[in-house]
């Protein structure tokens, strides 16, 4: 293989969470290609240079531009910082990105599209690559006692529980 050639996964399912299923177990394999019939495949591969239209993710309006808090976290977009009880923590700027609408309000479920679109400014193409940077956010959030978890909404996307409430 050279330098150039990259192996591509195709998964093509009509059941959504068969995909999903898929994606997250070849996470960090490589790209995947999922669709949900072969009239879409051929529709990706027979014109790589104009992908088909797609319809924009619905973002909720009113992203938070400047601090945003979830109880003791608070991610500052401008200042490209995160930190917890007001220790820095490391996040690439993707997980921080990813976190800011996480946490942001409303704190709501954020389909897969709608993430995708907010974070790599593009169409969800069933990449696994947001299912990974999911998994080391998790990670780095798994250390911070009383912190937010990552809930997956099967099929749907992802979402946070409310902060706990201060005493």
């Amino acid at each position: 293989m050279s330098g150039e050639e990259v192996p591509i996964v195709v998964c093509v399912s009509a059941d959504m969470s068969m995909r999903e299923r898929v994606l997250r177990q070849l996470d960090g394999f490589g790209p995947v290609l999922s669709c949900a019939d072969l009239t879409e495949l051929r529709e990706l591969l027979s014109s790589p240079a104009a992908p088909p239209p797609v319809r924009p993710a619905i973002v909720p309006p009113g992203l938070p531009q400047g601090l945003v808090r979830w109880g003791e976290l608070v991610v500052d977009r401008a200042g490209h910082r995160v930190t917890w009880r007001g220790d820095p923590l490391p996040l690439t700027p993707t997980e921080r990105e990813l976190l800011a609408l996480l946490i942001g309000p409303p704190l709501v479920v954020w389909s897969y599209e709608q993430l995708f679109a907010a974070v790599w400014s593009g169409p969800y193409r069933g990449s696994a690559i947001l299912h990974s940077a999911v998994k080391q956010l998790r990670h780095k959030l798994r250390g911070l006692p009383g912190g937010p978890q990552v809930h997956t909404v099967q099929g749907i996307g992802y979402r946070l529980d409310p902060p706990p409430r201060s005493t």
